[in-house]
């Protein structure tokens, strides 16, 4: 049986093996690359540095999109995040960050989906600020990345990771459910407490449909990342916390598939429903296509 069948299978090889999801998705990268694991933890590290650089980028600069929709407030947000914030400074930094990301995406620059573009910057935003604020070493962010992409896998094999298929839902939605194991796992939390993290913040955004404002991933797409991070840390406390999900991480998995198909067309990523559908959003939508001539 394939160990990455659905969370239920790597929990198991987890205990069994005395392991962490980090380590089993290295063991099975080795397997299917046959590269070294110097050389795969390589290739990822490659990733969290354009992560680190995606998130600088944003904050320190104006980095503004051609539509002209977004741009500049990851760094107001962060600025603000100096005072004192209702949602704390740690998660108002992450919240900036994971903004930065997406609008540096907006631009044009260069940033790791993750698991998609429009949902980028939760995980980018998440595992910097906090590796950041807990002095976390290159090494412990490349498991991160690891146990991130092991859950991020489950839902592309069993599930959806696209807008068009399954709604927001399935886009920041599963980026924040890989954020939050990530933070489990490297805080020394166990895979079952990863994959609890993982279903719980899927669960808080069930249903949550994709509607891109004249089709471009800003409005609201660039906002939900900033809820996406905030969904992934306090999800991560609840399971580090010794609170479980009870619905278990592959029904929760499953319901998601079902919501996002029960979902109508209009709500994923046409533009044709939703914000996108609004007077203001067909206003600015008709403004762009006279600026495309």
């Amino acid at each position: 049986m394939d160990v990455f069948e659905n969370g239920e299978s790597i929990r198991r090889y987890c205990l069994e093996n005395r392991i962490t999801i980090a380590e089993a998705m290295q063991r099975r990268e080795e397997y299917l690359s046959e590269q070294s694991r110097d050389e795969i933890r390589a290739e990822m590290y490659k990733n969290l540095v354009v992560m680190r650089d995606s998130v600088r980028k944003g904050l320190s600069e104006r980095v503004e999109s051609v539509s002209g929709l977004s741009g500049g407030e990851a760094m107001r947000l962060f600025r603000y995040a100096k005072l004192t914030p209702f949602s704390g400074t740690n998660a108002c930094r992450a919240a900036a960050a994971a903004m930065a990301v997406v609008e540096v995406n907006a631009s044009m620059g260069c940033i790791v989906a993750a698991p998609t573009a429009g949902a980028s910057g939760i995980l980018a935003g998440v595992l910097i600020e906090c590796g950041h604020e807990r002095g976390w070493t290159d090494e412990q962010l490349v498991d991160a990345l690891f146990t991130a992409g092991a859950v991020g896998l489950l839902f592309a094999k069993n599930a959806t990771i696209s807008g068009a298929g399954g709604g927001c839902q399935a886009e920041t939605g599963v980026a924040a459910a890989m954020a939050a194991a990530a933070l489990v796992e490297t805080s020394g939390g166990a895979a079952v407490q990863a994959l609890d993290a993982a279903a719980m913040a899927i669960k808080n955004v069930l249903g949550l449909i994709c509607d891109p404002v004249a089709g471009l991933v800003e409005c609201p797409c660039i906002k939900r990342n900033a809820l996406g991070a905030v969904n992934a840390m306090i999800c991560a406390d609840l399971a580090l916390a010794g609170v479980t999900s009870l619905i278990p991480f592959d029904e929760v998995v499953a319901t998601m598939l079902q919501v996002g198909q029960d979902i109508r067309p209009e709500y994923r990523e046409t533009a044709r429903g939703g914000l996108a559908a609004t007077p203001t959003a067909r206003k600015v939508t008709e403004r762009l296509h006279r600026m495309q001539g």
